[in-house]
């Protein structure tokens, strides 16, 4: 079996390309963080995985990752092994992408964050001056106890 499941962000924005033919397929090609769960003194904070996607699932990516967008990625690992013009084999792997997902909200990957906010309910007064809040008149029915 070969399976992998990563969570991480975008390095940089995904570099989509199309095949040349009479049935043009995209192919996207990104690069994933993933922080390491446990750290030790001098190692690297995170591993970075080439990621390769293709067809419709390629055009998402285009169209809504960029650099720092947090995603999970489930696929396959693929070695991407060459020679290069010294003759020397180099060795890589990459990650053919199956299916990936968002992994936060738009909100929190903008750096906005969602923060809650009561809508029609009153809040409290300031404090008075034992150390308590004062609650609005007409509250009563809304508080869980009585």
């Amino acid at each position: 079996m070969n399976k992998i499941i990563l969570m991480g962000r975008l390095t940089r924005d995904p570099e989509v390309r199309y095949s040349q033919g009479a049935n043009q397929t995209a192919v996207a090609r990104f690069s994933l963080a993933v922080d390491r769960r446990f750290k030790r003194e001098g190692d690297p904070d995170a591993d970075f995985f080439n990621c390769t996607s293709f067809g419709k699932q390629a055009e998402f990516v285009e169209k809504y990752l960029r650099q720092g967008t947090k995603v999970v990625v489930t696929g396959r690992v693929q070695n991407d092994n060459y020679t290069n013009k010294e003759g020397q084999k180099v060795y890589s792997v990459q990650i053919i992408v199956e299916e990936i997902e968002f992994a936060e909200s738009k909100n929190a990957s903008a750096g906005g964050g969602a923060s809650y906010q009561a809508g029609s309910r009153p809040s409290p007064s300031q404090a008075a001056g034992d150390g308590f809040m004062s609650i609005p008149e007409g509250t009563e029915e809304e508080l869980p106890f009585n």
